[in-house]
């Protein structure tokens, strides 16, 4: 973070109004990331150190680095991450996918996907013991 408060990412795509996301997912895995950085689960030099290695392991795998999977590299290190500090295991993670998943494919186009009441429920609960709290709102992961 700068002394301003704005992120300085480099290699993040973005534009004259800061970053851009191709697809909502996106915005989610970043906007995770930032709340769950805010709320104190990891430092920033943990979460660049895991973004980087990710990278690392792309370009290992001889993964053209054209900006256009940098978002994966995003959401793989913020998974293992997440894992590693035993804020979700990589099984509730599938689940939480899995659930939103089913959720999107029976949503009509142009609807907003709504999870199952009980699901929320749960997330919530879980929220509250990784820390969040009643009063913060649910990680898009919910």
């Amino acid at each position: 973070m700068s002394a301003g408060g704005s992120l300085q990412l480099p290699g993040l795509p973005k534009d004259d109004g800061g970053p851009v996301f191709r697809a909502p997912w996106e915005a989610q895995a970043f906007g995770l990331t930032l709340t769950l950085f805010e709320r104190g689960c990891f430092t920033w030099k943990e979460w660049t150190g895991y973004l980087s290695a990710e990278i690392a392991a792309a370009r290992q795998r001889g993964e053209v680095d054209d900006g256009s999977r940098y978002y994966e590299y995003w959401l793989a290190a913020l998974e293992k991450l997440v894992a590693e500090k035993s804020l979700a295991t990589f099984p509730e993670m599938l689940i939480r996918k899995n659930e939103w998943d089913r959720a999107a494919r029976s949503t009509p186009h142009g609807k907003p996907i709504v999870l199952p009441h009980e699901v929320l429920r749960a997330a919530s609960a879980t929220a509250r013991v990784a820390g969040g709290g009643d009063s913060n709102p649910p990680s898009p992961l919910e």
